[in-house]
């Protein structure tokens, strides 16, 4: 029996999906799409923006914080322990908080600041954005990584080690990239989480495609086709970052397999 391609429920969420869209171009109002398509793609790009650089610069800094915990030294397992800890026990919303009004009210006492070329930054909302969400993602990538590390098994090291491989060879070939192998399925989790979380940057005014929606919904009067048009975007993103993940698992079980 051939199996589908597709499974059975996804391609009942297109369908479904394929319907609500037919209902919403017919029975709704769509004018304002033409007044304000500017502002919703800027707002899609600094989605965008957001989701792919603090992705990437939490995951580099979640692997040596799974590294530390997983092989020592025993300091640095500590703090790296206390760090993943404090960012998964609170809500991202408070520590963007603490971030933009905590730490950034700060900033204009500093001597010097104000005429140094970080001050045109430090008094926008991206960068404490940017900082909140790469550590949110290091911090639950970071334990994520220390399973994924102590997975990995311990006879592939050994065998390494007693071939007379460098231990940073050893990562570099071995350990790091069975480590990550292993967290495929739960990065893609993690992305789609990152994704749903970055509408909480519109809380300190940034534009991304939450606020600018918002703002629409303010200025038109409209309820339903602003949420709906913005809940598509956010579920055809999600479905484009799973598709991504089941090909990039694939691909790499080929690999493995034919090495």
């Amino acid at each position: 029996m051939v199996e589908s391609r597709l499974p059975l429920h996804r391609l009942g969420l297109i369908a479904a999906a394929g319907v609500a869209v037919t209902l919403m171009a017919l029975q709704m109002r769509w004018d304002w799409l033409l007044d304000y398509h500017d502002a919703i793609l800027g707002g899609l790009w600094l989605t965008l923006i957001l989701l792919v650089t603090t992705s990437v610069a939490g995951f580099l800094l979640a692997i040596p914080l799974g590294l530390v915990q997983a092989a020592g030294p025993r300091p640095l397992a500590w703090l790296a322990r206390c760090f993943c800890t404090l960012i998964r026990g609170t809500p991202l919303l408070l520590q963007i908080w603490l971030l933009y009004y905590g730490l950034g009210s700060l900033f204009p006492y500093l001597p010097g600041i104000r005429e140094s070329w970080l001050w045109p930054y430090l008094i926008e909302a991206w960068p404490y954005a940017f900082a909140a969400l790469t550590l949110s993602f290091a911090g639950y990538e970071g334990e994520v990584m220390r399973g994924a590390f102590a997975g990995v098994p311990r006879g592939e090291l050994e065998a390494a080690r007693s071939l007379g491989m460098h231990p940073l060879t050893i990562l570099r070939r071995i350990w790091l990239p069975r480590a990550v192998q292993r967290v495929l399925p739960t990065l893609n989790g993690e992305l789609v989480i990152q994704l749903k979380a970055t509408p909480l940057v519109a809380t300190i005014a940034a534009l991304d495609t939450y606020a600018v929606f918002g703002r629409i919904r303010q200025e038109t009067y409209l309820v339903y086709e602003p949420l709906l048009l913005m809940a598509l975007i956010y579920l055809v993103l999600a479905g484009l970052i799973t598709l991504a993940f089941s090909f990039l698992e694939r691909s790499w079980s080929r690999r493995s397999a034919g090495d």
